[in-house]
């Protein structure tokens, strides 16, 4: 299947990865012993959260043109590349130790390097007047994912 990707596209691979990020993060919260730790990574999976509720506001102002279907489509093929795209690249059956704070941390870190790296690529993928200028948008707020927890990190140095 080869077809341009647009925005909505796009959106629509952020808000599954964000879905993603909540897993991840509420499954290394139910490993951890220490309350102030699970506290965080609950926090972590509801960072996820907005930022999908982000990306569903931020999806409904783009423009007809950024929204409109690339291909013909009648058995929604596209949703599901995109879904197994989303499922694949980011969060993807990361094996967390949750021994370590420090280990959980560096792996999210990574996830949410991987984010912002596949979505530099996907915005190659966009033509500009499908809206490839939106997927800066995404990045940035992926980047203050990376910001808290780098943050964190630096604390168990």
């Amino acid at each position: 299947m080869a077809f341009d990707f647009n925005a909505k596209d796009i959106f629509e691979m952020a808000k599954q990865i964000e879905r993603n990020g909540v897993k991840f993060y509420e499954t290394a919260a139910a490993g951890v012993s220490g309350h102030a730790e699970k506290k965080f990574l609950l926090n972590l999976a509801k960072m996820e959260v907005t930022h999908e509720q982000t990306f569903a506001d931020m999806e409904k102002e783009l423009t007809e043109a950024e929204s409109a279907e690339t291909t013909f489509d009648p058995d929604n093929m596209a949703a599901l590349y995109i879904k197994s795209l989303a499922d694949t690249k980011v969060f993807f059956e990361k094996e967390i130790d949750t021994s370590s704070m420090k280990e959980i941390l560096i792996a999210a870190i990574t996830a949410e390097k991987d984010s912002i790296v596949f979505y530099l690529g996907m915005k190659d993928l966009v033509p500009g007047k499908l809206g490839s200028k939106r997927i800066d948008d995404i990045i940035s707020e992926e980047m203050t994912h990376i910001q808290v927890l780098g943050k964190e990190l630096m604390a168990y140095k």
